[in-house]
């Protein structure tokens, strides 16, 4: 099958990793926004315009909109040996059917970019890239980050969270400088620095994302506390229990709600 819902997506070499680690985690009832998985051949197909192909992801945009974001899921991008963090495009709050095809190429083509391909061969892989594509709700958040399950820079067996205020894109780009917690494996919050977080990405309600300024008194004001640490920790233990080993995480907070967005293994320490 060329398009499944990310609980069908069981084929590394069809989907990518990416799509069959939320699939899994959608099946271990973790809550991860809904939806669907692209097919290596599908995504193929979209990039050299095969109108078919195209018609059928168009109708995605109503069963997981009215917002999503469309994310690269190439195979081996997230194993144990290779992230690809950063060097395939993410595209966020698309609400059109010709915007969602126009991202479905540009994840493609972000697969072949000079860095990707230059990270390809830094890890000695060789052969055309296999890029698939996750195109799944986007959860309008209200603050969000990145937690590792022990700190990726000393391996020390605690949690390591960095997080700031909108999407969570702001932590990845280095956009901003996050509020930095460390918690212990049985919960007790070891840290909480705030950072200085001065712009929000948040999503248009026409498509696409802005940046816009923080009010001056939520800057270096801390945006989880103690219930949505406590949260966190929780996700990390159950991600750990399910999947094995040390965890690299993207999360989402709407209200009182966690959502996980993203998971992958720690691929390196130091």
């Amino acid at each position: 099958m060329s398009v499944v819902s990310l609980q069908e997506a069981l084929s590394e070499e069809d989907f990518g990793g990416k799509a069959v680690q939320l699939g899994a985690a959608l099946r271990a009832r973790l809550t991860v926004p809904p939806g669907f998985a692209l097919s290596v051949r599908q995504v193929n197909q979209i990039a050299e315009g095969e109108p078919e192909a195209m018609a059928q992801v168009r109708e995605l945009l109503a069963q997981v909109g009215p917002s999503v974001a469309v994310r690269s899921s190439a195979v081996g991008e997230d194993s144990a040996n290779a992230s690809f963090a950063g060097q395939h495009l993410t595209a966020l709050a698309v609400r059109t059917q010709d915007a969602l095809v126009d991202a479905v190429k540009q994840v493609w083509a972000s697969g072949r970019s000079d860095a990707a391909l230059g990270y390809r061969r830094k890890m000695g892989w060789e052969g055309e890239p296999r890029v698939a594509v996750v195109v799944q709700h986007l959860v309008a958040a209200e603050c969000a980050g990145v937690l590792f399950t022990c700190d990726p820079m000393t391996g020390a067996d605690e949690r390591v969270i960095e997080a700031t205020w909108g999407l969570g894109e702001a932590v990845v780009a280095g956009l901003v400088t996050p509020d930095r917690y460390r918690i212990s494996r049985d919960g007790r919050i070891l840290e909480r620095t705030a950072g200085e977080k001065d712009l929000a990405i948040l999503p248009l309600p026409e498509g696409g994302t802005h940046e816009v300024a923080v009010e001056p008194e939520r800057v270096n004001a801390l945006c989880l506390d103690d219930e949505r640490l406590h949260a966190l920790n929780a996700l990390a233990a159950r991600c750990e229990a399910h999947f094995g080993g040390q965890q690299d995480l993207e999360f989402a907070f709407v209200g009182p709600n966690l959502y996980l967005l993203q998971r992958r293994a720690v691929t390196r320490v130091g």
